[in-house]
């Protein structure tokens, strides 16, 4: 999105890599040299910076630099849309397990540590024991419902063999890391036992306001795959089947929409400030016209009428409140320009780390593609062979 600055209009673009930059700088530069209009800018590896001003008029902005940042827009989307339409189905299911995988494991060893502590020693790599005493490369729960979503899909879209999955992972230690279950949360283990004892998968989560947690987010992203190409209106009741499994409150449901909706502007090959601004233009009149209250569209306003980056470190919060992870996931992701820098990021604000890590770590994934994971992340991670076998199943179902 383009700001005024001190009578200028600037954007920040970011790319997959320094070749990408540059071969975006050569065809605005070309665009320049045809609208007779040149701008100022900076190029920083795979990060261009832009301002735009008339010196002719005074140094101000005029109609000839909204001109040239339309036309500069137009090749940045065309940038994104060529990078996209070349990763298959495969791909984008690839980036996005691992994605997240290697964001809850980065996260494991110091979840519930205070952001002042890690100010002080801050994650920079895969680590290993901490918290829970596990090795290196071991993922949570965020990471085993995510592959028990996804190994539900494989089999097309059933809520309550999805409820089931999830139960086996619980009570059989399906789809663990090491072969027991670590860590689970209050109304996630409230909702299996549940459904264990009969009641049905779409009705087991929690409906009261303080059953916000963010129990479903975290587990959510594999359902893209399996809707993106429904009507919005299915997509959002599919969303919200698949949430109350164990989350069943509207705002649970809406953070769930929201991030599937981004994940998905991703696999049509948006850049990640022009997906910020069409969920802010689409989403809010949506949520009404769904009949959902004044009162819960407004618990989303820093991501649906605010430009979250604007916001510091401090107004950024990280603990277990569903709110708290949407708003951390698209600000580490707005804030930075590769996966390492995102994911770390979202680790070190603290508190719920793997979480907020995972959520952070599957759009990231998504948006930078699976070669910009650090290799020897995916490497550490426990069980890589079998999430790869996933990945493969998962992306000949859709």
């Amino acid at each position: 999105m383009w700001q005024t600055q001190n009578n200028q209009l600037y954007r920040k673009f970011e790319f997959q890599d320094f070749k990408s930059a540059f071969a975006f700088m050569t065809h605005v530069a070309a665009l320049a040299e045809k609208q007779n209009h040149h701008p100022t800018w900076r190029n920083a590896y795979n990060v261009v910076e832009i301002w735009l001003c008339t010196h002719d008029a005074g140094y101000t902005i005029t109609e000839k630099d909204w001109e040239l940042a339309k036309g500069i827009d137009g090749v940045k989307e065309a940038s994104f849309s060529t990078f996209h339409s070349k990763q298959s189905s495969e791909q984008h299911v690839h980036s996005a397990l691992f994605g997240v995988a290697v964001g809850d494991a980065l996260g494991v060893p110091v979840e519930f540590t205070r952001r002042t502590d890690l100010e002080q020693n801050p994650v920079t790599d895969m680590r290993g024991f901490g918290t829970y005493n596990l090795p290196s490369g071991t993922w949570s729960d965020d990471s085993s419902l995510t592959f028990c979503l996804a190994e539900a899909l494989c089999l097309g879209f059933d809520i309550d063999q999805i409820g089931e999955t999830f139960v086996k992972w619980y009570y059989k230690d399906y789809w663990t890391a090491s072969g027991h279950v670590f860590d689970i949360g209050i109304g996630t283990r409230e909702a299996l036992y549940r459904i264990k004892h009969g009641t049905k998968a779409e009705l087991a989560g929690g409906t009261d306001e303080d059953a916000n947690g963010n129990g479903s987010l975290m587990r959510i992203l594999p359902l893209v795959f399996a809707i993106k190409d429904l009507p919005i209106k299915e997509r959002f009741n599919r969303t919200k089947q698949v949430s109350s499994i164990t989350h069943g409150h509207i705002r649970s449901v809406m953070a769930c929409f929201y991030y599937l909706e981004f994940a998905r502007q991703i696999i049509e090959g948006r850049g990640k400030f022009e997906i910020y601004e069409n969920l802010q233009k689409m989403l809010p009149s949506f949520f009404a016209e769904m009949g959902i209250e004044p009162s819960e569209i407004v618990h989303f306003d820093r991501i649906l009428k605010a430009n979250i980056t604007d916001l510091p470190l401090s107004e950024i919060r990280s603990g277990g409140y569903v709110i708290e992870t949407i708003e951390a996931c698209i600000w580490c992701l707005l804030t930075t320009n590769n996966y390492k820098d995102a994911v770390l990021k979202a680790v070190n604000l603290g508190h719920d780390t793997d979480t907020t890590a995972a959520v952070t770590g599957g759009l990231a994934g998504m948006f930078y593609g699976f070669d910009a994971i650090l290799s020897k992340w995916v490497d550490a991670l426990a069980r890589k062979g079998d999430i790869q076998d996933l990945v493969q199943r998962l992306s000949k179902s859709f």
